[in-house]
């Protein structure tokens, strides 16, 4: 095989062409978006999706889905929030066991998935719908509205908001901390799936599950680690979330799941498994916070918005569809 076809055999390389075009694009008919400050404002929006993008990619390379990826983000917010406002407590208590509750539902999901044999679109599913309906329940029962009290007077905030919710600037331009956390996180999923044994056993398990199990690859400790992951990344935002805003609505992060598997779509990932990498799932994400603010920058009507992540989808599968077959000839 040619090089030229091999690399358009690569995943993330629809998704790079689509990200020039789209850049492009708007630095032409939106003049604020020409400036170094939209720019990071971008990279911002894009690290706020992007780093659970990361976890939701891998676990899609693995074959499954994970529907709860979204509201477990304002799950983890509220766990630190409505514990330590209630109990007085310090807020890196609140944090730790916002952690564990995290991924002890991602270790049930993955349990779930691979003791049942119920296809995690269900489970995850079932998930989303007991976690949201937990987070308005409890937040209303503890605080009498739907959302959180405000958390910037109780020990702990200060430190746990220069992690994850810290800024520097650099010139006139802010850098937000989690552009750089979404980085490392892409850097060391790139790693894991490129250099590292675990990689080649996410690609084995998404491709062929009982082909894997034949040769040794321990399926069900693999795909249950992925589901954890995704957990642990969406307690990673929600924490951003929770010390950036000081207090969260119980209702935020519905319909986010689907922007984290749009954003590995775009970025080359297969529904079907075993196929993508984190660098295309990166730049699935950077195409979402381009478009998100680009339309805004533009003055259109943001409703367009979906419409064009619609088409963003459908292009995505079309392009990697035939790419594929392309490169397999």
């Amino acid at each position: 095989m040619s090089r030229p076809v091999r690399l358009l055999a690569r995943p993330e390389v629809g998704a790079l062409v689509a990200a020039l075009a789209i850049f492009l694009f708007f630095l032409a008919v939106a003049p604020a978006f020409r400036s170094a400050g939209s720019l990071f404002t971008v990279l911002y929006q894009s690290s706020t999706i992007g780093i659970v993008a990361v976890g939701v990619g891998l676990l899609m390379i693995g074959g499954e889905f994970d529907l709860s990826a979204g509201v477990i983000v304002t799950s983890a917010g509220l766990v630190n929030s409505l514990f330590c406002w209630y109990f007085g407590v310090n807020l890196w208590v609140g944090a730790l066991l916002s952690l564990v509750f995290c991924l002890a539902v991602g270790f049930l999901n993955g349990w779930l998935v691979m003791r049942t044999g119920i296809p995690s679109f269900l489970i995850t599913l079932g998930t989303f719908f007991v976690l949201q309906g937990v987070n308005l329940g409890v937040t209303k029962l503890v605080t009498g509205s739907v959302s959180s009290s405000d958390i910037s007077d109780i020990d702990g905030f200060f430190s746990l908001q220069s992690v994850f919710a810290s800024s520097f600037g650099i010139g006139d331009v802010t850098v937000w901390t989690t552009v750089l956390w979404w980085i490392l996180f892409v850097a060391l999923a790139s790693w894991i799936l490129q250099r590292a044994r675990a990689g080649n056993w996410i690609y084995a398990v998404g491709g062929a599950a009982e082909s894997a199990r034949a040769v040794g690859v321990p399926v069900v400790r693999t795909k249950i680690s992925l589901f954890v992951a995704v957990s642990f990344l969406g307690w990673f935002v929600g924490m951003h979330n929770l010390y950036r805003f000081n207090t969260l609505q119980a209702g935020n992060g519905v319909g986010n799941e689907f922007l984290y598997i749009i954003a590995a779509v775009v970025g080359g990932t297969l529904l079907t498994g075993g196929f993508g990498n984190a660098i295309g799932v990166a730049i699935g994400a950077f195409i979402f916070g381009m478009t998100s603010l680009g339309i805004v920058y533009a003055g259109w009507d943001p409703n367009w918005f979906r419409a064009f992540l619609g088409v963003m989808l459908l292009l995505a599968v079309l392009v990697n569809h035939y790419a594929r077959r392309w490169g397999s000839r």
